[in-house]
């Protein structure tokens, strides 16, 4: 019965072909001419940010394009984007790629305004000032970035992932394509895809859950199951990847209006020390934390395995868990998420410092269950030990 804020920044233009129609909404939605278009190389090979500018320019905006954007992106890249941002004076960012690319973008908005390093405005509401406005166009079923208020960024020197979380970042319109995920490799639908799923049940049974980021993660849990593992072997299903696409923003409206959890801690973590990819690392860890945290809320982890099938309502609450508990690691095996011990990078010896980054990390408080350092420990040696 806690009051709670709900708030909805940006507007989605979203299903099949509305990629076709991107300049259209920019003109409806956003003032301004130059547009400064955040990518990757793999976006622009693929033919995607040719034919964005081709069709921008036919209604007089003028472009640039800024590419320095890797898997978890780096700060460094982030400062370099801000400062051509404001040579170029852009009066929108576009990003157009999966969830670094979005967040990348987001960190560009903010430097370009405000100057200095992500490092400054990390935490929740940092940021001292409108930013410059962005389009966000997902080409991943994965992070929901394209509707969040969230931006995660690698400080390079530190090793370690920081989150900006401020109204200010969240895009002011969201184009939502499941075409422009149908090429997508087997493994980043499979990752990105995990991430959406993690994304729907931490936000549904972290601390900071309401009642209607709960309806929308339940929602999106709903698409994003019984669609993965379709998407991940048969790409081609368009069924499958529509629900993918729409049920990852879903997912990402659920969890920027309540919050991660623990497995976003320890993944973030091994991210931040290993550049693990974002989804995957999140795998790794779900069986573990939602063994952990189930005791705190047992009715909640029963209605995700109701909810998703896994269940039936017969079941006890506990049976209901330790069934999404073995079911969430079959998952992961059959879409070819590689273990936490099969990484070659992966040195026990850096567990202590992963377990002290994860509990330092800006979620650890909004996990269901109390958890300490020890604790984080113990999780990571487990999905370890787990053959």
């Amino acid at each position: 019965m806690n009051m709670f804020e709900f708030d909805l920044p940006t507007k989605i233009q979203a299903g099949n072909g509305t990629f076709q129609k991107v300049t259209t909404y920019i003109k409806e939605n956003l003032t301004g001419k130059r547009l400064f278009i955040v990518t990757d190389p793999g976006i622009v090979q693929i033919g995607l940010v040719s034919t964005l500018q081709s069709n921008l320019a036919e209604q007089g905006f003028e472009t640039t394009v800024f590419t320095n954007v890797k898997p978890n992106p780096r700060d460094q890249d982030c400062i370099q984007g801000g400062e051509e941002a404001e040579h170029f004076q852009a009066d929108c960012i576009v990003a157009i790629g999966g969830g670094s690319v979005i967040d990348a973008a987001k960190a560009i908005a903010v430097l370009q305004v405000c100057g200095g390093r992500p490092q400054d405005y990390a935490g929740r509401g940092n940021v001292p000032k409108r930013v410059t406005p962005i389009v966000a166009i997902p080409t991943t079923a994965g992070t929901g970035a394209e509707v969040t208020r969230s931006s995660v960024i690698t400080d390079t020197d530190k090793k370690i992932k920081i989150t900006l979380k401020d109204v200010k970042i969240a895009p002011v319109l969201a184009i939502v394509d499941p075409e422009l995920t149908y090429n997508l490799p087997r493994l980043i639908t499979a990752s990105t895809g995990m991430d959406a799923l993690v994304h729907a049940i931490e936000a549904y049974t972290c601390t900071r859950s309401n009642p209607i980021a709960d309806g929308l993660a339940l929602e999106a849990m709903k698409r994003i199951y019984p669609a993965l593992r379709t998407a991940v072997h048969k790409g081609s299903d368009k069924e499958a990847r529509y629900e993918l696409m729409i049920g990852a923003t879903i997912a990402g409206m659920a969890f920027s209006h309540a919050d991660v959890a623990s497995v976003h801690c320890m993944a973030e973590a091994i991210g931040g020390l290993y550049d693990t990819p974002h989804g995957i690392a999140n795998s790794m860890f779900l069986p573990y934390v939602i063994e952990y945290n189930a005791p705190a809320d047992p009715k909640k982890h029963a209605i995700i395995a109701r909810t998703m099938g896994i269940a039936s309502e017969q079941a006890s609450d506990e049976e209901a868990t330790a069934m999404l508990v073995k079911e969430m690691k079959k998952l992961a095996e059959d879409i070819s998420i590689p273990t936490f011990s099969s990484l070659p990078q992966v040195d026990k010896g850096d567990f202590d410092y992963l377990a002290e980054s994860s509990y330092q990390n800006g979620s650890t408080p909004s996990n269901a269950r109390p958890i300490s350092k020890q604790d984080y420990l113990e999780l990571f040696q487990k999905a370890y030990d787990a053959r």
